[in-house]
């Protein structure tokens, strides 16, 4: 896992493939929490979702980049 100490609030998310998959609220213990309004549509609208830092690939800049593509990555997303 990388180091989440260097993950900032509203650092972009994305895939491995580049893909934008939310912005960072804040390191939440070993996951991340993404801001609402990524939440996306539906049920899952107005809902904070989470990336586990496992998928953490690296942080480049003011990004932070994940090792599953952006497709996959949002299926491993907890909603809280």
């Amino acid at each position: 896992m990388a180091d989440l100490s260097s993950i900032k609030e509203h650092m972009e998310v994305i895939g491995a493939d580049g893909v934008h998959v939310g912005t960072v609220d804040h390191v939440d213990g070993d996951r991340i929490k993404l801001t609402k309004k990524d939440s996306g549509e539906g049920s899952h609208k107005g809902h904070h979702h989470y990336i586990s830092g496992g998928l953490v690939a690296g942080v480049e800049g003011d990004k932070v980049r994940l090792s599953a593509n952006g497709d996959v990555a949002v299926t491993f997303e907890e909603e809280a």
